[in-house]
């Protein structure tokens, strides 16, 4: 059961993600790149964390270093038809991940170090809850800053996403 759950947040965070990056898309560069108030404060600064952040959870999981991620706020791709690539690949990467996850192992506790170098335990469901929800509190926030320009901000409801499933079949 918690699995299918899982698997279904990873399925509609890369929905929510081709959603948000088509209407981000739209904008010219300078418009993407251009200062606005959230936390990383750009949409391209904040799209960019995201990416980084998913690289160090799976790298985290998967025991697999990520050698390439070294700042919480790195610009791993300054182009955006960059970064939606990179997006869209470790979207697919995510479900794949989340996918071939022994439901025994969403029990299991995960031992690692945060980007500081400080060691911690968290129980992989939790991680997991983390990870998906992190993603949904920045995205949101990018909606948000989208919602500043000429670009319409998508609907990224949940049951939006859950409703088109069901019509898919």
């Amino acid at each position: 059961m918690m699995k299918s759950h899982f698997q279904t947040l990873a399925r509609y965070n890369g929905w929510a993600n081709r959603r948000l990056y088509a209407a981000v898309g739209a904008l010219p560069a300078a418009e993407i790149a251009a200062p606005r108030t959230g936390f990383f404060p750009s949409l391209l600064k904040t799209l960019n964390h995201l990416v980084v952040a998913d690289r160090i959870w799976l790298s985290r999981l998967t025991a697999t270093p990520d050698p390439d991620v070294m700042a919480l706020d790195q610009i791993v791709a300054a182009d955006f038809a960059d970064l939606s690539a990179r997006r869209a690949a470790l979207d697919e990467r995510i479900i794949g991940v989340v996918n071939g996850l022994p439901p025994a192992r969403l029990d299991e506790i995960l031992v690692y170090k945060t980007m500081a170098g400080s060691p911690f335990e968290t129980p992989v469901d939790m991680v997991l809850a983390h990870m998906f929800n992190h993603q949904t509190h920045h995205r949101g926030q990018a909606h948000g800053m989208l919602s500043g320009t000429q670009a319409q901000p998508p609907s990224l409801d949940m049951i939006v996403f859950l409703r088109e499933e069901q019509a898919a079949g």
